[in-house]
């Protein structure tokens, strides 16, 4: 298996799809550049996300930031992405992966990893939402914390904090809630 590391610093993180191949000299790629969002494609609602402190920040109404960027023409399989997330209190995000562009609505295609650590959703921080779905708290708002999230074949896995919140298997014809 070819599998790929990303590193990757968030402030507040709402929808993002997130893969890369490319290595730096500790194994991640950075998709971000902690400068400007090249690289990156906002759908609807592009003042939700800036960039505060070399993170990407994210408040405001509902948005969606795709990486369309050239690392491994953004077109992934089988990775690893890890994301230094701070949440506020009341804050509902997520990281997409299997996704794509679309300029508006949620993501038609592949998987949210919940970040949600105290908003009014029961699904919390580490679930791969509707699919299976974490209660518990990990981890608390105005706090850094790591999300981890690993990809190989049909198999996602979930970490935070280095604590394993979902192993999942995508069985050959999923049921999925519309």
């Amino acid at each position: 298996m070819n599998c790929t590391k990303f590193n990757f610093l968030f402030f507040l993180l709402f929808a993002i799809i997130t893969n890369g191949f490319g290595q730096e000299s500790d194994g991640w790629v950075s998709l971000f550049n902690g400068e400007s969002f090249e690289g990156w494609h906002v759908g609807e609602n592009p003042s939700t996300f800036t960039i505060d402190n070399g993170t990407i920040k994210v408040a405001g109404d509902i948005a969606h930031l795709f990486y369309t960027g050239e690392v491994a023409d953004h077109n992934f399989t089988d990775f690893e992405f890890k994301a230094m997330v701070m949440t506020k209190p009341g804050a509902n995000s997520g990281i997409y992966i299997h996704t794509e562009f679309q300029k508006s609505g949620w993501p038609a295609k592949g998987y949210e990893v919940q970040v949600n650590n105290s908003q009014e959703d029961w699904r919390r921080t580490g679930s791969l939402y509707a699919i299976m779905d974490v209660k518990e708290n990990y981890v608390k708002d105005n706090e850094w914390y790591t999300e981890y999230i690993k990809v190989e074949g049909k198999r996602i896995i979930i970490k935070i904090n280095g604590i394993v919140t979902v192993d999942y298997t995508e069985p050959e014809q999923p049921i999925r809630e519309d």
